[in-house]
């Protein structure tokens, strides 16, 4: 057994560390595993700006499904105010909306539900209605209030199915946006973005005059 002494030890050590220096003693393995390294660490700042740039993406949809809350949440009692008002304006003074006692009880009595948030009840109550008074002078803002009763229920199905019927039975109707406006809200809260674009860009085209086509044409902006 031969033991090198410290002169060949140290001798052997220069003679190392200058092939390290020059590259030869480092075997091409070394140059792909820092490639590798490199190409991974890349690979997660792409990933970590991906995700940084999805939440934006999801809070400002949760701020797009607020304001669309509020604004539907503020519209619901002028909506009722300005229904009356324009139905009243339209005929002549000494003539009410509702003459039939029984048809504005339950007419009355579905708003009452919706005015204190039992929105389930509600639906049914104008449910109701609309099947009894088929010809109601009420008939558009009683089905356009069942829609919308299913919409805050978190019923989004159901309240697409009504309304949509409605504006296909009264395009018309000046609740026609509005309800084409709520059914956008539900469409947003399926996740359903494509259709709720679709939806918007509706009542931009087909009622650009209204209050709704306004609000119509800021969510676009959000959405597209």
């Amino acid at each position: 057994m031969s033991v090198l002494t410290p002169i060949w030890r140290r001798h052997l050590a220069v003679i190392t560390g200058a092939l390290l220096l020059s590259g030869t003693a480092l075997p091409s393995y070394a140059f792909a595993d820092d490639e590798a390294r490199r190409a991974i660490l890349e690979l997660r700042q792409q990933i970590r700006q991906m995700n940084e740039q999805n939440q934006q993406a999801r809070l400002l949809l949760a701020d797009q499904i607020e304001m669309m809350r509020q604004e539907i949440a503020q519209l619901r009692g002028k909506v009722e105010t300005l229904g009356w008002q324009t139905a009243q304006e339209q005929q002549p003074a000494s003539q009410s909306l509702i003459s039939d006692p029984q048809e504005l009880a339950v007419y009355e009595a579905a708003m009452d539900l919706y005015r204190n948030g039992q929105y389930q009840e509600a639906a049914s109550g104008f449910g109701a209605f609309v099947d009894a008074y088929p010809n109601s002078l009420q008939i558009d803002e009683a089905r356009f209030y069942e829609g919308s009763s299913l919409y805050a229920s978190k019923r989004f199905s159901a309240a697409i199915q009504k309304l949509q019927a409605f504006i296909s039975s009264s395009p018309k109707s000046p609740r026609a946006p509005d309800a084409l406006m709520v059914i956008a809200s539900s469409q947003v809260e399926m996740n359903d973005l494509a259709s709720a674009q679709k939806t918007l860009q509706r009542i931009a085209s087909e009622y650009p005059d209204s209050p709704a086509a306004d609000t119509a044409r800021s969510r676009l902006q959000l959405l597209q």
